[in-house]
């Protein structure tokens, strides 16, 4: 058993997780590295050591699987699936239901460009969403050799996503990168979320001295995918990077304990408000516009949190409204138990 783990730690498996799964008679476990339709591929045990193959997928799986699920294979098929302990989630581009972009993860950077000004808006929309996966969110901060006032941009980012270690980094003089590898160490999984043309792939060129390609911004400031597909990259830091296309649809499907984490000072100050299901807006007695009025919640972030939580409303109204409901209470659960474990 001692060397299973030490073979799947190698694939991003964390230190003192359940191996129950893997007791199975029916194949050997490993985990998906890119899909393919219904083909995957898949880094598996094999004796003593690891191969990178290509499978079908078993027609008998209760769960469709993504890129970073832990699997069980046989000579020709994923079988069987692991537990999932976190998953990047999102209202599925055609409108029903839930779209999982990534699986198992530990860390979510989330990955902003200061080339053309921070977009504090994406940050907040970004950070309810990697708190919402169960893994621990990271702001990181590209591009920091086109700026002057480098502080500015920290404390702007620091109050936008609270609770999140913010790191500035420079593809191109190589600042962050230490900090990035020690982040992404053995046994863990990372992932960047952010729009195309946030640095990504620079970013793990750098880091790995890779030639992924990258594709350049255009003079609106909006980059064009150079990831096309997700994939699960082993890393010489030890740890595991799961690259996701630019998201170019931020639509949320959010829990309130995201929102909380994301705008803490306004959930904070919402229990002093008079009535416990109060909206921020007009009520008497709402604490959060008296906190406003008095300069401790900026304005800016309140508005966004009424957008977010528009939003939120109308892809539970656009949405099958008891899948969502049954996500979010399976995030919720799967959150306390994950970062119980950190």
């Amino acid at each position: 058993m001692t060397e299973l783990r030490d073979l799947l730690t190698q694939l991003g498996m964390p230190t003192g997780a359940e191996l129950n799964w893997t007791t199975t008679a029916e194949g050997r476990p490993g985990r998906i590295v890119a899909m393919h339709g219904r083909q995957v591929e898949v880094i598996a045990v094999n004796g003593g050591a690891l191969e990178h193959i290509v499978l079908d997928l078993s027609r008998n799986l209760a769960t469709t699987p993504v890129t970073g699920d832990w699997v069980i294979v046989n000579a020709d098929r994923v079988v069987a699936l692991g537990g999932r302990t976190t998953n990047l989630s999102r209202p599925d581009p055609s409108g029903q239901g839930v779209q999982v972009l990534a699986a198992n993860i530990d860390h979510v950077m989330i990955v902003l460009s200061l080339e053309r000004g921070l977009n504090l808006k994406s940050l907040e929309r970004l950070s309810v969403m990697a708190w919402d996966s169960g893994a621990l969110p990271i702001t990181v901060l590209t591009k920091a050799d086109t700026v002057e006032n480098l502080t500015e941009a920290v404390a702007q980012a620091a109050l936008a996503a609270p609770g999140t270690e913010v790191l500035l980094t420079s593809s191109l003089t190589g600042r962050g990168l230490e900090r990035l590898r020690e982040i992404m160490a053995v046994g863990t999984t990372t992932t960047m979320l952010g729009a195309s043309g946030a640095g990504k792939t620079s970013l793990l060129n750098a880091l790995e001295d890779k030639s992924e390609k990258v594709r350049e911004v255009n003079t609106s400031g909006e980059g064009r995918h150079a990831t096309s597909a997700r994939r699960l990259y082993r890393l010489s830091s030890g740890g595991v990077l799961l690259d996701l296309p630019g998201i170019r649809s931020l639509d949320l499907l959010a829990t309130d304990e995201g929102m909380e984490e994301t705008f803490v000072e306004i959930a904070e100050s919402a229990l002093r408000c008079r009535f416990h299901d109060c909206e921020h807006g007009t009520e008497p007695g709402c604490a959060v516009q008296e906190s406003v009025k008095a300069g401790e919640i900026l304005q800016r972030r309140l508005d966004n949190w009424h957008k977010i939580r528009r939003e939120m409303s109308y892809q539970e109204r656009k949405g099958d409204a008891a899948l969502m409901a049954k996500q979010r209470a399976e995030w919720k659960n799967m959150t306390k138990s994950h970062r119980s474990r950190k």
